[in-house]
């Protein structure tokens, strides 16, 4: 019987990736796709001075992570860890395997992943973790997955942070379309062994929360970068669906910079810089990050109606 990809996946013996193809893909992208973004990198402390096996945490701004992560610490390859899913999609499936990505299923432990980061850890790679374990949903960073800080523990290899700022900016999730501009990395040494064997798990998990804690749109309201785009708000209706001024949901309705709510036609619009302004009405929120917290807090009252269900239409396969 043919095995499924599933079972291929759960079958390989990760390795540290080929140097040479590494290196070729990294460059490769560093002078195409990170060539569009200005990138400023900052080493508090330098990765690249690690002597034998770490692991890297970051915050997971968008899609484009392995890029502002990876691209600055070329020579030195990297495994990442992937979401499981991804390694489905046939554009991605060669290169994932080539670059010896590791595949973790989203929001559940998963003992294959466990073992195969020891697996590259033992054989003194580097891995990289994002521990939210998905991409940005509204521009600032998500509670990291329970467990990590006891993972970290147990690896027991110095452990290294990076903090991407702007990513979100330039690939927001409701429009994928990239948009250039600015991006900042920053790298420092969160962990020595020493201080992994005298913290706890739960300590290791706080520190990790507050190290990858990020808002672009907030830090953006400082650096006032500019991105380049002619659908700066094309689509965001997918992420604010629900209109604070009349509570109407599902009204919204986008332009290329503007969202207009066709119940009670409050309007508001967004520049290049991502700063909201009031066209008539009410601007009821800073930035679409207020926005969807404010969604997600109303969402937490409507489920604690008993009587609360979500009914809809779905294929499975």
């Amino acid at each position: 019987m043919k095995k499924t990809l599933d079972q291929k996946l759960h079958e390989r013996k990760i390795k540290k990736p080929n140097y040479i193809i590494y290196n070729f893909l990294g460059h490769l992208w560093k002078y195409t796709v990170a060539k569009k973004y200005k990138m400023n990198v900052n080493f508090i402390d330098d990765p690249k001075k690690e002597k034998g096996a770490y692991i890297l945490i970051s915050n997971h701004a968008s899609r484009l992570d392995y890029i502002f992560t990876a691209v600055p610490l070329l020579p030195q390859t990297l495994n990442f860890v992937a979401g499981y899913n991804e390694f489905f999609r046939s554009h991605l499936h060669t290169i994932f395997h080539l670059l010896q990505e590791i595949p973790k299923k989203n929001f559940t432990p998963d003992m294959y992943t466990v073992l195969e980061i020891f697996r590259v850890i033992k054989s003194g790679g580097r891995v990289v973790l994002f521990p939210e374990g998905m991409s940005s949903i509204s521009g600032g960073s998500q509670p990291v997955a329970l467990g990590s800080g006891k993972l970290l523990k147990k690896l027991n290899v110095p452990v290294y942070v990076s903090s991407i700022k702007g990513g979100y900016l330039v690939s927001p999730k409701y429009n994928l379309i990239e948009r250039p501009g600015k991006v900042e990395v920053s790298y420092k040494k969160l962990f020595s062994v020493d201080d992994l064997s005298r913290l706890d798990a739960d300590e290791i998990q706080d520190i990790l929360n507050k190290e990858i804690q990020t808002n672009d749109y907030l830090y953006n309201e400082t650096a006032k970068n500019i991105y380049k785009t002619n659908e700066v708000m094309k689509n965001i209706e997918q992420l604010l669906y629900k209109c604070p001024v009349c509570g109407a949901e599902f009204e919204n309705e986008s332009g290329n910079n503007y969202l207009v709510c066709k119940k009670c036609h409050n309007k508001v619009e967004m520049d290049n810089s991502y700063a909201l302004s009031a066209v008539n009405g009410k601007l009821p929120f800073k930035n679409p990050k207020d926005w969807f917290d404010y969604e997600r807090e109303e969402v937490k009252k409507e489920i604690q109606d008993p009587e609360f269900y979500l009914e809809d239409e779905v294929e499975i396969g």
